[in-house]
């Protein structure tokens, strides 16, 4: 997926009945969205295209709260999963749109060693590690450091994280900056810079359902295409085993559009049945690229919505929301229940810290990690009925 950035609109007059009149966007707006415990603010600021697409982002984790997309006939609904207060994100948690790192993912005994030194994570998730910990950057309060008008309104978040939070060697500056863009595009962009030696993997963990948030419809029918050959398959608590199996012939071929429910519950497959379904991640490339690719799409045949995902990171981890069951009331007043929403998390494979074979997590001083996110929509027509 190429030419993923913002696109530069006419700034010229339009001349009636000979050019049409360009797009503007409107203005960020950014307002205190609540208070924290400790009497600090948390922030919201909101990012319109002009063309009907909508993101709402809080300072709390620099997540994406709302993110209101029209469908094929032009109605907008909010396709992402989220609360409306923030005592719900402060108790509730579940990664609803959050930014996460240190680490994304699950690191095996929360445990790594780097130039001959072991570092001691938080087990969160079992024995395991999971998003950078019990108070990972999720859990954080970022600053907001830049708000943008303009084609292509954006805003840029910054968290520094000091030298032994959570277990991390480092004081790590990382930044996220959301940017709304004329193609009906939001790209999330994360960068960070160390000041020793330190490990590194930051994605975004928006749950998705293309035919809305307060739809009462799960994923199970809309259809998803990842193309990789290859995925990492897990042992019982999750953790890759280091293998790269092939898709053919399994439940995790998305080579092709597939619909999601079709092979989600099938017992017969163990990967299947240690995830509750899919919890897993997918070698799109070997290694990080230089450009954006494409990793994952997703269509809403009823709604017609259509969601393109890119990034320049090799894999992309693809969970069902087999977690999620009924305890937590979103948006719409609606229980969020298992398979009413599906994260893509565009990142370095799980456990690379300590799996050799799957590349390296590792950040050197002077160098900058980056990790681009987009997230392209568009519509499909309606099928036609034949007669």
């Amino acid at each position: 997926m190429r030419g993923v950035g913002p696109l530069a609109l006419c700034a010229c007059a339009a001349i009636p009945g000979l050019i049409p009149a360009p797009v503007r966007a409107a203005e960020p707006v950014r307002t205190v969205f609540g208070t924290l415990p400790d009497g600090r603010s948390v922030e919201e600021v909101t990012l319109t295209n002009g063309k009907g697409i909508t993101a709402r982002i809080l300072s709390w984790g620099a997540l994406l709260r709302s993110l209101d997309v029209p469908d094929r006939s032009g109605k907008a609904a909010d396709v992402v999963l989220g609360y409306t207060d923030l005592a719900s994100y402060l108790t509730k948690g579940s990664y609803f749109g959050v930014s996460v790192g240190r680490y994304a993912n699950r690191i095996r005994a929360g445990r790594f060693t780097l130039d001959g030194q072991t570092y001691t994570l938080a087990t969160n998730d079992g024995p395991n590690a999971l998003h950078g910990g019990a108070a990972g950057f999720d859990k954080r309060l970022w600053t907001i450091t830049a708000v943008k008008g303009g084609a292509a309104p954006s805003v840029t978040l910054r968290y520094v994280s000091p030298d032994g939070e959570e277990g991390y060697p480092g004081t790590l500056t990382a930044t996220a900056t959301y940017t709304l863009d004329a193609t009906d595009t939001l790209t999330v962009t994360y960068e960070a810079t160390t000041d020793k030696p330190t490990i590194v993997n930051l994605t975004n963990h928006s749950f998705f359902n293309l035919a809305g948030e307060g739809s009462g419809r799960s994923i199970l029918d809309q259809t998803l295409t990842i193309p990789a050959e290859r995925f990492t398959p897990v042992d019982a608590t999750l953790i890759p085993t280091g293998a790269h199996l092939p898709v053919a012939g399994t439940p995790f071929d998305f080579r092709k559009p597939t619909v999601i429910g079709a092979r989600i519950r099938d017992g017969r497959d163990e990967q299947i049945v240690r995830a509750r379904g899919y919890d897993h991640n997918w070698v799109v490339t070997d290694a990080p690229t230089a450009e954006p690719h494409l990793v994952a799409r997703v269509e809403d045949p009823e709604s017609g919505r259509i969601l393109e995902v890119a990034s320049n990171q090799p894999g992309v981890q693809f969970y069902a929301g087999n977690f999620l069951n009924a305890t937590v009331v979103g948006k719409s007043g609606l229980a969020y229940r298992q398979s009413d929403a599906l994260a893509l998390e565009p990142e370095l494979f799980p456990d690379t810290p300590n799996q050799p074979a799957f590349g390296s997590a590792r950040l050197d001083p002077g160098k900058t990690y980056r990790n681009v996110i987009a997230y392209r929509f568009s519509t499909s027509p309606a099928h036609r009925t034949q007669k």
